[in-house]
């Protein structure tokens, strides 16, 4: 039996405090890693449904997780996975991926 993604949202905030509850207890290592974690199911599933873009706010700061956010998105272009991704013309916290030619 095929195994079925959940549909993810077009927008996914990549920053811990809006998806873990528990987010106090975890090292900068740990919250990094269960971002890109969330990065990689929610494009995983975007590109199983078929989207044509998603979105992922990874914010200002220091910049860590915007680095780590690109070097993934990289590699997912490398692997010919998608197209492209870049900056939103809007708002440079967040970073379009285009899955689709």
């Amino acid at each position: 039996m095929a195994r079925e993604l959940p549909r993810p949202a077009k927008e996914v905030d990549l920053h811990t405090d809006s998806f873990l509850q528990n987010h106090a207890d975890f090292d900068a290592d740990e919250l990094l890693a269960e971002s890109i974690d969330l990065l990689r199911e929610s494009l995983d599933a975007a590109i199983y449904w078929a989207y044509a873009e998603i979105r992922f706010i990874h914010g200002k700061g220091k910049g860590v997780l915007r680095k780590a956010v690109y070097e993934e998105l990289a590699y997912y272009k490398r692997q010919g996975a998608i197209s492209n991704y870049h900056p939103s013309y809007h708002n440079e916290d967040i970073v379009v991926v285009i899955i689709g030619l």
